[in-house]
């Protein structure tokens, strides 16, 4: 039996992941509603925050974005850069202030339940971080599974207006459906004022 905690038997976790989205694409799922959003609001630059093999990413390049990915998961990283070595995918802690580009974004992106796979206690200086590497007026978004004693949205646009963002809208999907209290997921956008 492999013990390696990147491996599940001998398929990598990067494998597996992108496995389970290629399933999801089989049964006719659409896999590209984050793009969609985030291609709504058209940005010259996107960044991917905790891209994971990038999914995300790869799929905005694809249609003419200027991109770069991030993530911690060094095995994550190395699938994304087998898949599109043209893009640029750092390694990095998203709650590291020491996690820098040389410019500014007008979209982050957090994707895939981000917020609530980081570090608990962290949500805030990741939010606050990627506030930091936004353009004036640049949006971050950012979707999340929503379960009893998790991270909130109440908690989310507190620590977002502490890293000055505004709450711009809400929803329960990725397409815009309405964002009630009983939502089990939450698609939020907070904006950085002009």
């Amino acid at each position: 039996m492999n013990t390696n905690r990147w491996m599940e038997g001998d398929v990598p976790r990067g494998a597996l992941y992108d496995r389970r989205f290629d399933e999801f694409a089989a049964q006719g799922m659409d896999m590209h509603g984050e793009v969609a959003l985030v291609e709504s609001y058209r940005p010259a630059s996107v960044l991917d925050a905790g891209c994971g093999t990038g999914r995300v990413a790869i799929e905005l390049s694809r249609r003419g974005y200027d991109v770069v990915g991030t993530d911690v998961d060094p095995r994550m990283l190395e699938v994304a850069r087998q898949k599109a070595p043209q893009l640029a995918w750092v390694d990095g802690d998203l709650a590291d202030p020491a996690l820098a580009f040389d410019r500014c974004f007008d979209v982050v992106v957090m994707a895939g339940n981000v917020l609530i796979f980081v570090a608990p206690g962290t949500e805030g200086a990741v939010v606050a971080n990627m506030a930091a590497h936004l353009a004036s007026g640049g949006r971050l978004v950012s979707g999340y599974s929503l379960r009893p004693g998790g991270f909130t949205v109440a908690a989310h646009d507190d620590v977002a207006g502490r890293a000055g963002l505004v709450l711009e809208d809400r929803w329960s999907t990725w397409d815009r459906q309405p964002f009630t209290p009983r939502s089990d997921y939450a698609v939020s956008v907070h904006r950085r004022g002009s």
